[in-house]
């Protein structure tokens, strides 16, 4: 515990308890919180960069929305719709339509129709 917490010295108790339970090692957050105050090592740092909140709003320009849904129609009919949407400027850059589900070639073929809108 203590050799990762000197080798990884930006990780703090909560990443180093994570890290133990992936190796099968059972031990509490605050048991860990407790070795490392006692050894002297000091929290980890905070973070300069934005918090998760602020990070989809910075992102927004890069992040696209893909929405699989099916609409029935007036004749009694159904289509399965494929839509992508950009959240920065909440713009459709693409939608695709069929009868078919899109499993197989189908799902393809409406990807790459989307992809070229």
């Amino acid at each position: 515990m203590l050799r990762l917490a000197r080798e990884n010295g930006s990780w703090g108790y909560r990443r180093i308890h994570g890290e133990l339970a992936g190796l099968g090692i059972k031990v509490a957050p605050s048991t860990v919180w407790q070795i490392l105050k006692s050894a002297g090592i000091d929290p980890a740092p905070r973070r300069d960069g934005p918090g998760w909140a602020e990070f989809p709003r910075s992102q927004a320009q890069g992040i696209l929305a893909l929405d699989f849904f099916t609409a029935d129609l007036l004749n009694g009919s159904k289509v399965y719709v494929l839509a992508v949407i950009e959240h920065g400027t909440r713009r459709v850059l693409g939608r695709a339509a069929g009868t078919e589900p899109a499993d197989g070639p189908g799902g393809c073929r409406q990807a790459g129709e989307v992809r070229a809108a």
